[in-house]
Order: C-alpha cells, then sequence, then structure tokens
C-alpha cells in the first residue's frame, strides 16, 4: 500500500523522498505510515518501474536532492487502484483487546492500570486530531487551488480519527467503570 501512498502524493506535486515523509506524517500517518527507508525503498523499486521518474537538483548550502515525479503510468496504476472498490473488511489486530481478554491472571490492578494507560494516551490521539492544523495542506492547497476539493477529503480521514479517539476512549471509561465495579481483586 505504501506504493500507492506514494503514488497519490506525488499525483499533487513532484517531491523529495523527505518532503514525502513530511506528508505522510502530517496527513496520512495517523492511519498510514512509514519509515523514511522504507519510503526511500520504494520509490526506488517505483523508479524501477518506471512509475516514477526522478532527476538530482543541486543545492549550493546543502547535499543534492533527488525529486521524485510521478509518470502517465505511475498514474495510471493509481487511477486503476482507486477505481478498485473495497469488497470485504480487513481485519483489525488490537493488542489491548487480546491482553484484555486474556488479563484476569494479572488481577484487577494490573487490568485497571492497562486501560487507564491506554486511555490517556487515546486521549492526548484525540486532542491531537482535534487540534490539528495541516501547515503543509494549507500551503499545498494555497499553491494548488484544483486540490480543494482533495481536502475535503483529507478533512473525512481526519474525521474519522476524531470520531474512533472519541470511542475507544468512552469504551475505555466504560470498561474501567465496569470492571472496577465487577472484578474481585
Amino acid at each position: 500500500m505504501l506504493k500507492y501512498a506514494l503514488l497519490g502524493f506525488l499525483n499533487y506535486q513532484p517531491m523529495t523522498g523527505y518532503e514525502l515523509e513530511n506528508f505522510i506524517n502530517v496527513s496520512t500517518g495517523n492511519f498510514w505510515h512509514a519509515r523514511l527507508s522504507q519510503i526511500y525503498m520504494t520509490l526506488k523499486q517505483l523508479e524501477q518501474k518506471e512509475l516514477v521518474t526522478s532527476v538530482i537538483e543541486p543545492q549550493e548550502s546543502r547535499p543534492d536532492r533527488r525529486v521524485y515525479t510521478i509518470t502517465t503510468s505511475g498514474i495510471d496504476d493509481l487511477h486503476h487502484w482507486l477505481a478498485q472498490p473495497l469488497l470485504e473488511l480487513e481485519p483489525e489486530k488490537e493488542t489491548l483487546l487480546l491482553k484484555l481478554f486474556f488479563a484476569r491472571p494479572n488481577g484487577k490492578q494490573s487490568i485497571l492500570t492497562q486501560l487507564r494507560i491506554q486511555m490517556e494516551l487515546h486521549r492526548q490521539q484525540l486532542d491531537k486530531y482535534e487540534h490539528y492544523t495541516h501547515p503543509q495542506k494549507i500551503d499545498l492547497v494555497h499553491e494548488n487551488p484544483e486540490l480543494i476539493e482533495d481536502s475535503l477529503l483529507w478533512e473525512r480521514t481526519l474525521r474519522f480519527g476524531v470520531m474512533y479517539e472519541q470511542m475507544y476512549v468512552e469504551w475505555l471509561q466504560e470498561s474501567i467503570e465496569k470492571l472496577d465495579r465487577e472484578l474481585s481483586d
């Protein structure tokens, strides 16, 4: 999937691997992330398949930078992938639920502590989403007004994150209260 994330970003504008990492971190990074090493490895593969091209841009006081541009074949591949509907649910793996399922031997206080830690982490994530600003997105849309409708889709993914974290915090609060009342020590 990283292939399509990179093609999607490059479909907006040419970028370096470092710029792609930054865009991922401030946009899809909350639901689809990648390390810089993965990005560069995937860009190399995309270039070998002629889905992207790159040029070296010299810089005076810094190392030269490699800028990647999506090719017509890359755009076609991206559009083909986007047109394919998802026909089944992708199974989620939730480590907390697996641990909770088997946690009884560790005792009530251990269980409650883990749930409280998770609640704090999810509250922090919710706060991040609720106060999220996208300076790079704003700059990109300002420089490319044709992306205004794309930004509506970006906002929908952010809304998903907010709603998911709200649900998770609510479930954790409910679980802590119920288990605190009903589990024996």
